[in-house]
């Protein structure tokens, strides 16, 4: 299969789904634990015994709220040689250094009363440091009941954006408050791998607002449903202790990096600024009246309004090290044919989108 990512499958239960991934990317997770526990000292002042301090704690807080996730977790660190503490820390990157380096990502979703085909789709474009490309991975599971899911990642972590064979996705977005920290619960990736291994929109809701967590986070998630009942989407404005929540509009739901709920607690980047306050207003705009088709939602997620730091995310190497961002991958999921379009990014310059779809490739 022709992809622009490697792709990882495994099956089994939790552990041996996290031995196999182990395993097979243990050169890759070594490589970019090294270079996440070199960017905790940089951008965060972190030592080692610090940093698997933490990594500790995650593990604690994983293995409570988390339990299958932890299991998959420990399993990547038996399977690929890396300390436990390390591989919580790298899926705990997000606490550990994001007040110290914020990247932007764009995500939309689109109900089947305004898609083209009918079908519920999310999409999203992947901001993060251009460092981090070749780290990236697709992650194909298959648990010991049958239940699959294919997920964007980065090496040694378990989650990015995903659908799984329930027909439900989740695409994602990081914010920024004062209450963030380190040790506040389970780590940002383990909380999206617990809501995309959900069977139900209900389900994959609970575990958001349910599990204790040091970082914010926003989760756009939908479900297309069975016997032609219309799919949902929902956008979930998580931080430590509260919980807001968007609903579509028109059959549109458009996220970037701010609060756009009236949550008590502080957005940061109101203290920093940035393109997140005009992207998912343009991206509702440019998705324009009528039917949605796929193309569209591709032509918004290239799109240069405001370049570089425009929704097609473009790396400037004149800002400092912390501050380079640029689109790592761009994708499309569409919900009813449990199928994942993937183009590496930027996507302007990515050519054709790759299909996966589950069933074919796990």
């Amino acid at each position: 299969m022709d992809l622009p990512l490697p792709m990882i499958s495994v099956s089994g239960t939790p552990r041996e789904c996290g031995i196999a991934y182990g395993i097979a990317a243990a050169d890759l997770i070594a490589a970019n634990t090294a270079n996440y526990m070199a960017r905790f000292s940089t951008s965060a002042g972190l030592d080692a015994e610090r940093v698997h301090g933490y990594g500790a704690l995650f593990r604690a807080a994983s293995h409570r709220h988390a339990p299958r996730v932890a299991a998959m977790l420990d399993g990547v660190a038996e399977g690929s040689g890396v300390p436990v503490e390390e591989i919580y820390a790298l899926n705990g990157r997000t606490e550990l250094i994001y007040t110290a380096e914020p990247h932007e990502c764009t995500a939309i979703g689109v109900l089947g009363e305004r898609s083209a085909s009918g079908h519920t789709l999310l999409a999203q474009n992947w901001d993060w440091h251009p460092d981090q490309r070749p780290f990236a991975l697709l992650l194909a599971t298959t648990d010991e009941l049958g239940r699959q899911v294919v997920a964007l990642t980065e090496a040694g972590m378990l989650a990015k954006a995903g659908l799984n064979d329930a027909g439900l996705g989740v695409c994602v977005n990081m914010l920024g408050t004062r209450l963030d920290r380190p040790d506040g619960g389970a780590p940002y990736h383990v909380l999206l791998r617990a809501a995309l291994e959900a069977r139900h929109l209900a389900a994959a809701i609970k575990a958001v607002c349910a599990t204790p967590r040091g970082a914010s986070i926003n989760l756009l998630v939908g479900q297309s449903f069975p016997g032609g009942t219309p799919g949902e989407a929902i956008d979930l404005e998580v931080a430590p202790g509260d919980v807001g929540f968007l609903h579509p509009v028109d059959g549109v739901l458009t996220h970037t990096n701010h609060f756009e709920t009236a949550l008590s607690a502080h957005d940061t980047l109101k203290a920093i600024g940035g393109s997140s306050f005009f992207r998912a207003a343009r991206a509702r705009r440019l998705l324009g009246a009528g039917p949605i088709g796929e193309d569209r939602v591709r032509a918004v997620l290239r799109d240069h309004g405001g370049h570089p730091q425009s929704i097609c995310r473009h790396d400037e190497p004149g800002l400092a090290q912390a501050d380079r961002s640029e689109t790592l991958c761009s994708l499309v999921l569409d919900l009813d044919e449990r199928r994942m379009s993937i183009a590496a990014g930027p996507p302007c310059t990515a050519g054709a989108y790759h299909d996966v779809w589950l069933g074919k490739t796990v």
